[in-house]
């Protein structure tokens, strides 16, 4: 393709919100961690292995069969915090924090069996506020 020379209708969509294949056997609950695997790029549960970083907070519960889907969303979502060395505080705020399970952050990536969560915006007695997706 060469540089264009004339103005062009560029497509444009949102970014706040996606979809992906939910892989066969996973079931993903509303308003918890989406990851997206390596290899195919299914939706699976926050805290599966071989997933990558996190990429959203899903919308609806889906019990995948390799053919429905979850729609996701990115924004600041509240998880629960980790416990001992693990526990996020208000130093850690700016930094990122990895994924637990579907619901849980944590301060470490667990000598990086942990895959990023997001970035800690807020810390309060009710969890962690993480910048997701």
């Amino acid at each position: 393709m060469v540089a264009a020379t004339q103005g062009r209708n560029t497509k444009r969509r949102n970014a706040d919100q996606a979809e992906a294949v939910v892989n066969n056997g996973a079931t993903i609950h509303a308003g918890t961690i989406v990851q997206r695997l390596t290899a195919t790029g299914n939706a699976v549960p926050g805290g599966t292995a071989s997933a990558g970083d996190a990429v959203g907070v899903a919308e609806h519960t889906v019990v995948g069969d390799g053919i429905r889907r979850v729609k996701y969303s990115r924004g600041c979502y509240q998880f629960a915090n980790s416990a001992a060395a693990d526990l996020i505080g208000l130093g850690d705020i700016g930094a990122n924090c990895y994924v637990v399970d579907n619901q849980t952050v944590a301060k470490t990536d667990n000598s990086a069996a942990r895959k990023i969560a997001g970035k800690i915006i807020d810390v309060d007695a009710n969890g962690v506020w993480v910048e997701i997706g």
